[in-house]
């Protein structure tokens, strides 16, 4: 990287978001920009997540941007490996890699306010930016609990999004920590080849079925030889799933027979009674992500599984001993236990206006305007940001819509002219957020009756979208300039008209 470089928008991270960010830069025109990315290939979420049977839950046709529809998506339900592959195709593609700098990890993000602009620090050299969109996602930085003892343990140990493949589990004792949708993939992917394997569940997840079959080459060549038979498949899966979003913001209750459902689910493959009630969550379905999989309730009913309903609460050499005190002896310990997602480290690395980070300003909670902008650090926005999450559709919509506010934002740049900057006012920020809060409060997220990777420290949801994509998309069509302060770099002139003094004023679009 060049010495003193600087650059209209620096984008951090090259998975879904950094590249969709890239795409729309570039078609919006503007090719000032850079993506800055630790690893040393594209794919965030999909490059660093490897392990065995690793798989989206959305379906393929929906899992991908409207402008770059895929017609051979091998299966309705794709792995890891071809889901890599297309974001590794849409950056061919699109032409992106020379923009992007790989190796480059992001150390250090402040604000300049008297040249309006951002130091960036990163292990590749230093830069800077007038506008940067980070794009780290929720699901980039592995958590591993603090188990006592954890240190001493003799044999090896790793999380599921740092696979070591290195390492043969045939015939080895392994424990799997957690029960998320991660290891309800590597259970049955893996239990054929372990000697034992151990399960410490903390908290039972819903598992339905997984509707997944291959997609025909006659289906294949009909998506490449009319494309508008891609745009109806995708439009039906998205309508799907916008009608069911009543059930889980407004009306939990009708999840009851989606709950039914699920236990059957069980009841087929799990006919021992004490193993099937310790498979069985007490919580709604919904509160906690529903999971889909054909063969994570058969493989835990082999005999070369335990199933241990409690958590992982110390390690004494290589036994691991549950809360309950249930023990088991193991080669091997498997961590699927999440992300940093209500504390993104990121945070902790972005210096903003009042020379406080991002992590202090949000000790409370994480909060933004429309999932975007945090007050107190000027153009600086977030992609994938505060309760933009969705627990039952496609993030890549929900992606698509901040890029949208994203380009709108950097055209009011350009009509403003000179050295400009927005600042979120930290009353539209308020204000957004309370609405979202208040419209949280009766989702089944909040009173299913569970604890979820959803909520942060103070018990809040600060993750997900309490509405349908389509409500987000029109919530961030445009930038309210009255949403903002507009700072002005000396001798930057005012344009005709500037709206500097007005006051936040469409903070409605989140109806209750």
């Amino acid at each position: 990287m060049a010495e003193h470089e600087h650059v209209r928008v620096a984008v951090i991270g090259s998975g879904f978001g950094g590249l969709g960010a890239a795409v729309r830069l570039r078609r919006e025109g503007i090719t000032d920009f850079v993506a800055l990315e630790r690893a040393e290939d594209v794919g965030g979420t999909w490059r660093d997540n490897s392990y065995p049977g690793c798989a989206c839950d959305v379906p393929s046709h929906l899992y991908s941007f409207s402008f770059a529809p895929n017609p051979e998506w091998p299966r309705t339900f794709s792995g890891q490996r071809h889901i890599r592959a297309y974001l590794e195709h849409v950056t061919d593609v699109f032409g992106l890699r020379p923009q992007i700098r790989f190796g480059a990890e992001v150390k250090l993000l402040s604000w300049d306010r008297e040249n309006l602009r951002w130091h960036i620090e990163t292990t590749r050299g230093a830069l800077t930016a007038d506008v940067v969109v980070s794009a780290t996602g929720p699901l980039s930085d592995p958590k591993v609990p603090d188990i006592e003892g954890l240190d001493s343990f003799p044999g090896k140990v790793f999380h599921s999004a740092r696979w070591d493949h290195d390492y043969d589990l045939r015939g080895k004792r392994v424990a799997m920590v957690g029960t998320g949708a991660s290891a309800i993939q590597i259970v049955p992917a893996i239990q054929s080849q372990v000697g034992r394997l151990t399960l410490f569940q903390r908290t039972p997840p819903w598992v339905m079925p997984r509707v997944d079959r291959a997609i025909s080459p006659a289906e294949r060549w009909l998506h490449r030889a009319l494309p508008l038979t891609t745009q109806l498949r995708r439009g039906l899966l998205w309508g799907i799933r916008e009608l069911q979003v009543q059930a889980f913001t407004k009306r939990p209750d009708e999840l009851g027979l989606v709950e039914q459902l699920a236990k059957r689910n069980i009841a087929r493959a799990v006919k021992d009674p004490a193993l099937r009630a310790r498979l069985t969550p007490d919580y709604r379905i919904g509160c906690k992500r529903i999971l889909l999989s054909n063969t994570y309730y058969p493989a835990l009913a082999r005999p070369n599984v335990d199933v241990v309903a409690s958590g992982l609460s110390e390690v004494r050499g290589s036994t691991l001993v549950a809360a309950d005190g249930t023990e088991a002896e193991v080669d091997a310990i498997v961590f699927g236990t999440g992300f940093h997602v209500t504390d993104m480290p990121i945070a902790e690395r972005v210096v903003g206006a009042e020379g406080i980070t991002l992590a202090e300003s949000w000790k409370g909670g994480m909060q933004a305007l429309r999932g975007a902008t945090a007050a107190g650090f000027p153009n600086f926005m977030t992609v994938i940001g505060p309760n933009t999450g969705l627990g039952n559709s496609s993030m890549i919509l929900m992606i698509e819509s901040q890029l949208n506010y994203m380009a709108d934002y950097l055209r009011q740049l350009d009509v403003l002219g000179g050295r400009t900057a927005l600042d979120a006012r930290p009353g539209a920020v308020a204000a957004w957020n309370h609405k979202v809060q208040e419209r949280m409060k009766r989702t089944v997220w909040n009173t299913g009756g569970c604890t979820s990777w959803y909520l942060d420290a103070g018990g809040r949801n600060t993750t997900v979208w309490p509405g349908t994509t389509t409500e987000f998309r029109r919530a961030t069509r445009q930038v309210d300039l009255g949403e903002y302060e507009v700072i002005r770099g000396a001798g930057t002139r005012q344009a005709p008209n500037s709206p500097d003094n007005a006051e936040a004023s469409r903070t409605d679009e989140v109806a209750a």
